[in-house]
C-alpha cells in the first residue's frame, strides 16, 4: 500500500516512523511546509527510498491536489485543523481514503453520502483524544446493559520527577493551544442537571476533584469543554445520563495557580494595549513561559486516558473502567503524546489500506472500529490498555 502523510511535525514524525517499519506499507509520500527539515529528518533516520519527500502549501488547494494525484491508497491528515475540510474534499475528489485526528467538522459530515457512493472511507477522530478515548468509551458502554453515568479523563503531562517548575507542567504539545483550552466554558451534568461553567471558573475549587490513577498516583481533574457535545460525538444521548463529565488532569496544585492567573485576567480574550501595541495575552504568555517549560531530552511525559461508565449489568449496579497510560520512549525520543496520536493514526491508515477495515463512508471510531483490533495493534507497539468491571461502591 502507498500512504500520503500530510504534516510531519511531532505527531507526524511518530506516524512516519511507524509507517516505515510496517511491512504492509511499500511507499510513503511525506509532505510538509518545511521540505528541508523533512528531508534532513528522513536522512538522519536512514529511512531510505521508501519515503518520498514533497513540499506542501496547505493553504493552496492545488498543492494538496498535486499530492493526491500521486495515487496513494490512504492519506493521513495531520495538518492544523483549518486545513482539514480542503484535504477531505480533495481526497474524495481523487478517490483516496482519508484519516485525520480531529473532531469531525460540519463540512466533512456533509461529505458522508458522497464518500459512501464513491466507495471511499473517511475516518476522523482517530488519534488519542479524540480517538482512543472514543473506542474505550464505546467498549465501556457495551460492557454494561444500561449506562447513566460517564466520566472521561485525559492528561498529557510530565512525569512527577520532571514536574520541577511552579506550574508542575511541561509542554508536550503547543503551549499556546494549552492556554486557549484553559480559558473556554464547559458543560457537565450533575444529578440530572446541566451545569454551565464559565471560562473564568473552570479552575475554581468547586469544579476540580481528585483522581487516583493507577501507575501515577493522585492527580486533579478540571472540566474540559462541553461534555454534552462529547457524548453526542460518541453517539450517546446526554439526556439519558444522570452524570456526565469530560475532564483534563494535572498534578495537584496546578488548578489553584491557574485560577489565580485567570482572576488576574492573564487569559482574557480581549487583547491589551502595551505602549501602543496590541498584544494577545495568551500568545504573550506562551512566548514568555513556553521556552522555559520544555520537556528535557531525558525527561519523560505521560499520556493518560481513562473512561468510567456506571450503570446496570445483570440487574446489579456496576462500574466499567478502561485506562491507557503510556510514557515517552527515550530510545526513539517519541513522547507519549506523539506515540499515542501518531502511532494510532498510522494504525488506522494501515487497517483501511490492508482491507481489515472495509466499511465505507464517514466512520465513527466508537461505532465502526473493532475495539480488539485497535488494542491488539497498540499492544504490539508497547501501548497497553487496562480494564476493570466491578460493583459500584
Amino acid at each position: 500500500m502507498k500512504v500520503l502523510l500530510l504534516g510531519v511535525g511531532m505527531q507526524g514524525k511518530a506516524a512516519l516512523h511507524d509507517l516505515v517499519h510496517s511491512e504492509a506499507v511499500l511507499e510513503i509520500i511525506a509532505a510538509d511546509v518545511d521540505l528541508e527539515a523533512l528531508q534532513k529528518h528522513v536522512s538522519d533516520r536512514s529511512f531510505g527510498s521508501k519515503v518520498r519527500c514533497e513540499p506542501l502549501d496547505a493553504s493552496q488547494r492545488t498543492s494538496i491536489d498535486k499530492l493526491m494525484a500521486m495515487a496513494p491508497n490512504v492519506v493521513i491528515d495531520l495538518l492544523p485543523v483549518p486545513y482539514m475540510d480542503g484535504v477531505a474534499a480533495s481526497a474524495l475528489e481523487h478517490g483516496v481514503h482519508l484519516l485525520n485526528t480531529n473532531f469531525v467538522s460540519p463540512a466533512i459530515k456533509d461529505l458522508a453520502g458522497e464518500a459512501l457512493a464513491a466507495d471511499v472511507t473517511i475516518l476522523p477522530e482517530f488519534g488519542l483524544d479524540p480517538g482512543i478515548d472514543l473506542l474505550l468509551l464505546g467498549e465501556a458502554m457495551r460492557s454494561l446493559d444500561s449506562v447513566d453515568e460517564i466520566a472521561s479523563y485525559g492528561a498529557g503531562l510530565p512525569e512527577l520527577e520532571a514536574a520541577d517548575n511552579p506550574l508542575r507542567y511541561k509542554v508536550t504539545w503547543t503551549f499556546d493551544g494549552v492556554l486557549r483550552a484553559y480559558y473556554r466554558p464547559a458543560r457537565v451534568k450533575r444529578n440530572g442537571a446541566v451545569v454551565e461553567i464559565k471560562a473564568n471558573e473552570v479552575f475554581r475549587s468547586q469544579n476540580v476533584h481528585a483522581m487516583d490513577i493507577e501507575g501515577l498516583g493522585e492527580l486533579e481533574a478540571y472540566p474540559n469543554g462541553d461534555a454534552l457535545k462529547y457524548a453526542a460525538w460518541a453517539g450517546i444521548d446526554p439526556d439519558k445520563l444522570r452524570n456526565l463529565g469530560a475532564y483534563s488532569m494535572r498534578w495537584p496544585g496546578h488548578s489553584e495557580l491557574w485560577s489565580k492567573l485567570v482572576d488576574l485576567h492573564l487569559l482574557d480574550d480581549e487583547p491589551v494595549m502595551v505602549k501602543g501595541v496590541e498584544v494577545d495575552r495568551r500568545s504573550f504568555l506562551a512566548a514568555v513561559i513556553g521556552p522555559h517549560i520544555q520537556l528535557g531530552d531525558q525527561e519523560r511525559d505521560v499520556a493518560v486516558v481513562r473512561i468510567e461508565a456506571r450503570g446496570l449489568k445483570d440487574g446489579r449496579r456496576m462500574r466499567a473502567a478502561y485506562q491507557l497510560l503510556d510514557r515517552r520512549d527515550l530510545e526513539t525520543g517519541f513522547t507519549a503524546m506523539s506515540r499515542t496520536v501518531g502511532f494510532t493514526a498510522s494504525i488506522g491508515a494501515q487497517l483501511i489500506g490492508t482491507g481489515r477495515i472495509t466499511k465505507r463512508g464517514l466512520l465513527a471510531p466508537a461505532r465502526d472500529i473493532p475495539y480488539e483490533l485497535l488494542m491488539g495493534e497498540l499492544a504490539q507497539r508497547g501501548i497497553s490498555i487496562s480494564s476493570e468491571l466491578g460493583e459500584c461502591e
